[in-house]
C-alpha cells in the first residue's frame, strides 16, 4: 500500500522537474547573454504597443498597415545608407535590372508631349513581332484613352507590363498614317542587357562597357569575349564608368578570367559573418591579356571589387577617377507580403585588406548622399592631388603602394573636363531640352535617316545639317533663352551631345559608344597603354598616376547583393549611366 502511494505521485514530479529546469534554463540564458533577448523582445513589444495604442485610442482612424510601411524605411535608415526596406509593390522594379529580364511588351520608349513614344522595339520581343516601329505613339491601351495628364513613368509601366502570355490592345498613331491602328501584344519575357557596346576600338584593342552586374552579366561577357575573338584581340578595355553595382557573384567570375590560380579576388567579413575568401581557380582563358578597367566616380559596389581585385593582383591599369566607395554587402530577406529587407550583412575587402566603404554616420544620409558634390568642391574630379584618403597604405602583389579611405584611386589619373561648359548649357540638359529636340529631329526625319545604317554615314549626314543652330531655335520656342555667346563657347559640347542621343536612338548603344569614345582622353590612354606595353604594372613605377592625360573629351558623360550606390548627380560624363532624360525606360 505504502510503495503504491509513494509511486503514484512519480509523474507530477517529474512535471514539476521539467518546468523548474526551463524556468532555470532561461534565467542563465537571459542572464549570460546579458538579456540581450529581452532587450529586443521588450522594444519588439513597445513597437506593437504603441500600433494598438494609436489603433485603439488616437483621436482620428489610423490605416496601420500604411503606417508600418511608411516607419520601416524610417528605421532602416538608421543603420547604414545601403541597408534599405523595400514595399511589395517596388519589389519587382527593384529586381528588374537584376534579373536581366522582365516580363512586358518590350519596348524602349519615352514621355513627349503627354503621349508614350516609341523610340525603339526591343530586338526579338513581343512588341517587334507585333508590328510596333520607332516614332509609334501609344494612345489606347486595352481600349481605354492613354493620353494627357494621366500619362507617367509609373502609369505606363503599370498598365504594360503583365504576365507573361497576357494580352494587351494597344492603339497606335503612326505619322504617315491617318488612322489609329491597334495591334494586340502578347507580353513576354524581354531581355535588359547589361552589356551594351562590344567592338574594337584600335586593330586588336577589344572594348566592353559594363553598365550592371545582374544574373546574366557573366553569361553575356564571355558572350563579349567571343564576339572580340573572332577579330583575334590582343587587348582588352572594360569599361565600368558609371556602374553603379549590383550582384557580386557576376564580378567575381568576371576577375577569374584574367587571374592565376589561387589568387585572391575579394573576401568579405561581418560582425555575425565569417570570413569568406573568393579565389581564382585558375580556368580563366585570358590571364595573359593586356587590360585596362575605366572607373568612375559613379563606379560601385561590384564595379569596385573587380577594379580592386585586378589592381592589388597587379594584372592590369586602372584608369579615371576614384571611385564611389561602397564596400556594404547586402543580403536580400523577403517578408511573406512580397517585400524585402536589403540588410548590410558584411563588408567586403580587397585583397591587399582594403574596405572600400567611405565613411558615413549612422543614420545620416544627407551627407552621405552630398559626398560626390563635397568631392567636386574640393577639386578632386580635376586634379589626383585633391582626393582625401584616410592616410592608410596598403600593398598589392608586387609591393606597390594602394590607398584606403573609400572607393578605388586609380593608377592613372583622368580629369573631367569643363571646356565649353556655361550656364545655357546646363540649363538645356537639366530641362531635358537636349534630348527632347533629339527626339523630335529624328521623328521629323525619320524617313531620310532610316537610310544610314553605320556610324560614319550618319555622323557625316549629321554635320552638314546646323544640328546646333536647329536645337537653339527649339530650345528657344520650349523656353529657354538664347544666349548667343554661350552658345558658341558650347557648340563643341552641344554637337557632342547631340550627336550621340540621335546616333543611339536612330542606331543603338553600341553605336554612340563608338562614336562617343573617339575623343574620350580616359578610352584613349587606355588604348596607348595597350599599345605601348604598359597595361602591366610594374614594381618600379612608384609614382603611377600621377600624370593626367588633357586630350580633348567628349563630355561622355549565391546572391550576396554587394549593392548599388544612391542615386547621385545626374551631370556626369556622357553616356556614363544611361544617355537619355529621365523620362526613358522600358517596358
Amino acid at each position: 500500500m505504502n510503495k503504491q502511494n509513494s509511486t503514484r505521485f512519480v509523474p507530477l514530479l517529474v512535471a514539476l522537474g521539467i518546468v523548474a529546469g526551463i524556468l532555470l534554463g532561461n534565467f542563465y540564458a537571459n542572464y549570460f547573454s546579458g538579456k540581450r533577448l529581452n532587450i529586443v523582445n521588450a522594444s519588439g513589444n513597445k513597437l506593437n504597443d504603441l500600433l494598438h495604442i494609436i489603433d485603439d485610442q488616437y483621436v482620428d482612424s489610423v490605416n496601420i498597415s500604411d503606417l508600418v510601411e511608411k516607419a520601416l524605411p524610417k528605421i532602416m535608415s538608421e543603420l547604414d545608407p545601403h541597408s534599405v526596406y523595400i514595399s511589395a509593390d517596388e519589389v519587382e522594379a527593384s529586381m528588374q535590372d537584376l534579373k536581366g529580364s522582365f516580363s512586358g511588351i518590350g519596348i524602349e520608349f519615352t514621355i513627349m508631349k503627354d503621349t508614350v513614344r516609341v523610340i525603339r522595339p526591343v530586338e526579338g520581343g513581343p512588341s517587334e513581332s507585333a508590328g510596333l516601329r520607332p516614332g509609334d505613339r501609344i494612345v489606347s491601351i486595352d481600349g481605354k484613352p492613354f493620353v494627357g495628364d494621366v500619362v507617367t513613368n509609373e502609369e505606363a509601366t503599370k498598365r504594360l507590363k503583365g504576365a507573361t502570355n497576357s494580352v494587351v490592345k494597344l492603339g497606335v498613331r503612326r505619322p504617315g498614317v491617318s488612322k489609329v491602328l491597334t495591334f494586340s501584344v502578347v507580353r513576354g519575357e524581354v531581355p535588359l542587357r547589361s552589356i551594351d557596346a562590344v567592338y574594337m576600338l584600335d586593330d586588336g584593342i577589344g572594348y566592353i562597357r559594363v553598365k550592371s552586374f545582374a544574373e546574366t552579366t557573366y553569361s553575356e561577357f564571355l558572350a563579349a569575349l567571343a564576339r572580340l575573338n573572332h577579330g583575334k584581340f590582343r587587348g582588352l578595355v572594360i569599361d565600368l564608368r558609371g556602374n553603379l553595382g549590383g550582384y557580386m557573384d557576376p564580378a567575381v567570375k568576371m576577375a577569374n578570367e584574367f587571374l592565376p590560380k589561387n589568387r585572391l579576388i575579394v573576401y568579405t567579413e561581418g560582425r555575425k559573418s565569417p570570413r569568406e575568401e573568393y579565389r581564382s581557380d585558375g580556368r580563366g582563358v585570358y590571364q595573359s591579356l593586356p587590360l585596362v578597367v575605366l572607373v568612375d566616380e559613379a563606379s560601385a559596389s561590384a564595379s569596385e571589387i573587380f577594379a580592386g581585385a585586378i589592381q592589388d593582383n597587379d594584372r592590369g591599369m586602372i584608369v579615371g577617377r576614384r571611385t564611389f566607395g561602397k564596400g556594404l554587402v547586402q543580403v536580400p530577406i523577403e517578408f511573406r507580403d512580397g517585400s524585402m529587407l536589403r540588410l548590410t550583412k558584411a563588408r567586403y575587402y580587397t585583397p591587399s585588406g582594403r574596405c572600400l566603404q567611405k565613411p558615413y554616420t549612422m543614420g545620416d544620409e544627407e551627407d552621405y548622399a552630398q559626398d560626390l558634390l563635397l568631392r567636386a568642391e574640393h577639386g578632386e574630379f580635376f586634379s589626383r592631388d585633391s582626393i582625401k584618403t584616410n592616410g592608410q597604405r596598403y600593398k598589392t602583389s608586387i609591393g606597390r603602394t594602394v590607398y584606403g579611405g573609400g572607393g578605388i584611386i586609380p593608377d592613372i589619373f583622368i580629369p573631367r573636363d569643363t571646356t565649353g561648359m556655361t550656364s545655357y548649357f546646363k540649363d538645356a540638359y537639366f530641362d531635358g531640352l537636349l534630348y527632347q529636340f533629339s527626339f523630335d529631329y529624328i521623328d521629323r526625319n525619320r524617313q531620310e535617316l532610316s537610310a544610314f545604317k553605320d556610324v560614319d554615314t550618319l555622323l557625316h549626314h549629321l554635320q552638314r545639317q546646323g544640328i546646333v543652330e536647329q536645337f537653339a531655335r527649339f530650345a528657344e520656342k520650349n523656353g529657354l533663352r538664347r544666349r548667343n555667346l554661350m552658345l558658341r563657347k558650347s557648340h563643341a559640347l552641344f554637337e557632342s551631345y547631340l550627336f550621340s542621343y540621335i546616333i543611339d536612338d536612330l542606331l543603338d548603344a553600341r553605336a554612340a559608344a563608338i562614336y562617343v569614345n573617339r575623343e574620350d582622353p580616359a578610352v584613349l590612354k587606355a588604348v596607348s597603354l595597350i599599345n605601348e606595353g604598359a597595361a602591366f604594372p610594374k614594381k618600379e613605377q612608384k609614382a603611377a598616376g600621377r600624370t593626367a592625360c588633357v586630350a580633348r573629351p567628349a563630355w561622355s558623360a549565391r546572391f550576396a547583393w554587394a549593392g548599388a550606390a544612391p542615386t547621385i548627380n545626374p551631370f556626369r560624363p556622357l553616356l556614363a549611366v544611361c544617355p537619355r532624360k529621365e523620362n526613358c525606360a522600358a517596358i
